[in-house]
């Protein structure tokens, strides 16, 4: 039988707690799960382990970014096409008719914003429903959290 030796250290309250309730989830000891934690970092295979949790970070941050650029391209087109078609169809107005439509102009984008704002409220996002018109256009959030582990120690 092997004996174990009396070990004092001293916590941050924040960790210990989080080290009480891993015990509480697992039914094991606080010193079966410092234990373990020792041993795990003082292991040979503990930076081949940190190195594939980061490599499966990456990889998951990677594709968050494509999924970004995309949402940007996507954007960037909306807002150019909406640009050309305002220029190339909205006719000048004559200068006794600028007062009427200004004033007209800001009630209608006091609407936009206000329409804009509950969307936001609610979550909603253009750019998510313009991807889901398009076949393929975007991976879906299962693809984002290949290999997302949140028990990762990193």
């Amino acid at each position: 039988m092997q004996t174990k030796t009396r070990m004092n250290v001293y916590f941050e309250p924040r960790l210990l707690k989080q080290v009480e309730a891993l015990a509480l989830r697992r039914n094991v000891s606080k010193s079966a799960v410092i234990e373990a934690a020792v041993a795990s970092f003082l292991s040979e295979d503990s930076a081949e382990r940190l190195e594939a949790v980061f490599a499966r970070r990456m990889d998951r941050l990677g594709r968050q970014i494509d999924c970004m650029d995309q949402d940007l391209a996507i954007l960037g087109e909306t807002v150019s096409l909406f640009i050309r078609f305002w220029l190339t169809i909205t006719p000048p107005l004559p200068d006794n008719a600028q007062a009427s439509a200004r004033a007209n102009g800001l009630e209608r984008f006091e609407g936009f914003v206000q329409a804009l704002g509950r969307r936001l409220a609610r979550g909603d996002r253009f750019i998510k429903e313009v991807s889901r018109d398009i076949p393929g256009a975007r991976a879906t959030e299962a693809d984002l959290n290949v290999g997302d582990n949140n028990d990762d120690p990193v």
